[in-house]
């Protein structure tokens, strides 16, 4: 008599069979692990592409930075931050720091940025930015610029399209440029 091959004949006699049950859990298991890690990864972090020249010479055009989209969820943003933001109006996003918060009183005179009559010892920036009238940050809103601030390099909270920016429209918070790499300086404090 001859003995054909067969799958229940190579198993080990030791080695229950899988049930359908047992092998579909095991792939919903692994799909339901995907998928919380896949949600976790696009709401905690993101890659994004500096485009343009409005925050020379911190970001260079072309740079790829790291976002944190973490504080978004749990954190009330603070002075000096770089930020990515929905510019929805627009439909695209900006990428500036943050000088002004809820309450604050901000103006630039002959090119110094005053936070509450205080000037901002801002040693990442460039060129010299024109003159704004003293404006108070409205509830839930922030007052951005770009690190360059020469006179059209940079569409910020100056230009009277974009102004003020709801608190809400952050998607992130910059971490580092991983391309160049190097991290983000935050400004010395006020």
């Amino acid at each position: 008599m001859i003995k054909l091959k067969t799958k229940e004949n190579d198993a080990a006699p030791n080695q229950p069979k899988k049930s359908f049950q047992s092998e579909l859990f095991s792939w919903l298991r692994f799909f339901l692990v995907l998928a919380v890690v896949y949600f976790l990864m696009i709401n905690s972090i993101g890659l994004t592409r500096v485009v343009g020249h409005s925050m020379d010479p911190t970001m260079q055009d072309g740079s790829i930075v790291l976002l944190n989209k973490i504080p978004t969820h749990f954190a009330k943003p603070a002075f000096g931050d770089v930020v990515v933001i929905h510019e929805e109006a627009k439909g695209y996003e900006i990428i500036k720091r943050i000088i002004g918060l809820p309450g604050d009183t901000v103006k630039i005179e002959k090119g110094v940025v005053y936070v509450n009559d205080s000037p901002l010892p801002e040693l990442y920036t460039q060129g010299v930015s024109e003159d704004i009238a003293p404006l108070t940050i409205s509830q839930d809103h922030m007052f951005v610029l770009g690190d360059n601030r020469t006179l059209g390099e940079s569409m910020d909270s100056r230009d009277p399209s974009i102004g003020q920016i709801p608190i809400t429209d952050i998607k992130g918070y910059v971490s580092l440029s991983l391309f160049p790499f190097y991290r983000v300086a935050k400004p010395l404090e006020l």
